[in-house]
C-alpha cells in the first residue's frame, strides 16, 4: 500500500471557485467547504487510481519481480526521486537511481530496472522502497473532467452532508467523468 510522504500545496480548484459554483456568499462554512474539497479530491484520486496534484508517495515491495518491471500502483509518475532497501537492523542503504527507467505517462506507470545490477534486499518484507513523485502537477494542469468531478462531488457532499454515511456518493456524472481513466485489464 502506498504511502503519502507530501501531500499537494493546494487542490484543483480554489474555494473560491467552489462557493461560486454552489452559489454561496458567505464565509461562515468555509473550514466545511474546504474540508469538502479536499475530500472530494482525495475521492475522485481513489476512484479514478490517477493523483491530480504533485505529491510524493513511497510505495514498499518484498523483492524484485523476475520480469524486471514494476507497475506503479497510481498514475500519473512523474520522477523517482529516491530508492533504498531497508535492512534487518532498521538501516538503509541508497539504491543508484540509474538503476531505474521510468515509462511514467501510462497507466500503470512501469519502473523498469536493471536485474544484474538490483542487490537483494535482505529484509523480506518491505525491504525495497521507491520514492515517487505522483500527480499532473499544479492545480492548471489537472485534466478538466477531473477537475469538474471533485467540483460535482464537493458540491455533492456540501448539498448532502446529512447522507454522508450511505454508500454510492458517485453520481452517474462523477462516475461519467472518471470512467476514461478507469483501468482495464485484459
Amino acid at each position: 500500500m502506498p504511502l503519502l510522504l507530501t501531500g499537494p500545496e493546494a487542490e484543483p480548484l480554489t474555494l473560491a471557485d467552489l462557493k461560486a459554483f454552489l452559489r454561496v456568499t458567505h464565509d461562515e462554512e468555509d473550514i466545511v467547504l474546504s474540508t469538502l474539497l479536499t475530500a472530494a479530491r482525495q475521492m475522485v484520486e481513489s476512484a479514478a487510481s490517477r493523483i491530480l496534484l504533485t505529491q510524493t508517495w513511497r510505495v514498499a515491495r518484498d523483492g524484485w519481480p523476475p520480469s524486471g518491471l514494476i507497475l506503479a500502483p497510481l498514475a500519473p509518475v512523474a520522477e523517482i526521486p529516491a530508492a533504498r532497501l531497508r535492512h534487518q537492523d532498521g538501516s538503509e542503504t541508497a539504491l543508484p537511481l540509474d538503476l531505474f527507467t521510468l515509462r511514467g505517462d501510462r497507466t500503470p506507470a512501469v519502473i523498469a530496472f536493471d536485474r544484474a545490477r538490483a542487490p537483494a534486499p535482505s529484509r523480506t518484507l518491505g525491504g525495497i522502497e521507491l520514492d515517487l513523485v505522483l500527480g499532473y502537477g499544479a492545480a492548471a494542469d489537472v485534466p478538466a473532467d477531473l477537475v469538474q468531478a471533485v467540483r460535482l462531488l464537493a458540491g455533492h457532499l456540501y448539498e448532502r452532508r446529512d447522507e454522508a454515511g450511505e454508500a454510492g456518493l458517485l453520481s452517474e456524472g462523477v462516475a461519467a467523468l472518471l470512467k476514461p481513466y478507469r483501468t482495464v485489464r485484459l
